[in-house]
């Protein structure tokens, strides 16, 4: 039985809060990927058919979603090797801390946030 069993459980628990954290990036990714098409059947529903989103927003709503999706699954790429990385740091008796996987994650979610906030706004522009 390894020593250190409660170091060792923590570091589980917290590779797996990065997967779901990763496959809600994913889902989101989705979710912004189809979304466009959404808007469109939104305008048509309201008798706006001339208020379709233009290509370029259908583009740039695509090629989002298809990066969440990509950026999803390689974050739960670094998030395994973290995890490796820590389970033989605790075997060892000597853990260093590592920020970068934690400011990766933020950069990206800073990203994402300003990146919807600039797509609704021409998204805005675009149906008005």
């Amino acid at each position: 039985m390894k020593k250190h069993v409660t170091d060792h459980l923590a570091n589980e628990r917290t590779y797996l809060a990065w997967i779901r954290t990763n496959l809600g990036i994913m889902a989101f990714g989705f979710v912004v990927e189809k979304f466009s098409f959404f808007v469109q059947q939104v305008a048509v529903f309201l008798g706006k058919t001339e208020a379709k989103p233009s290509a370029a927003l259908q583009s740039y709503s695509s090629l989002f979603g298809i990066s969440l999706v990509a950026l999803g699954a390689i974050l739960c790429v670094f998030s395994f090797f973290k995890f490796k990385r820590t389970e033989r740091q605790i075997d060892q008796g000597h853990y260093e801390s590592s920020l970068l996987l934690d400011t990766l994650l933020m950069v990206f979610v800073f990203l994402i946030g300003v990146f919807l906030l600039a797509y609704l706004i021409k998204s805005h522009r675009a149906l008005s």
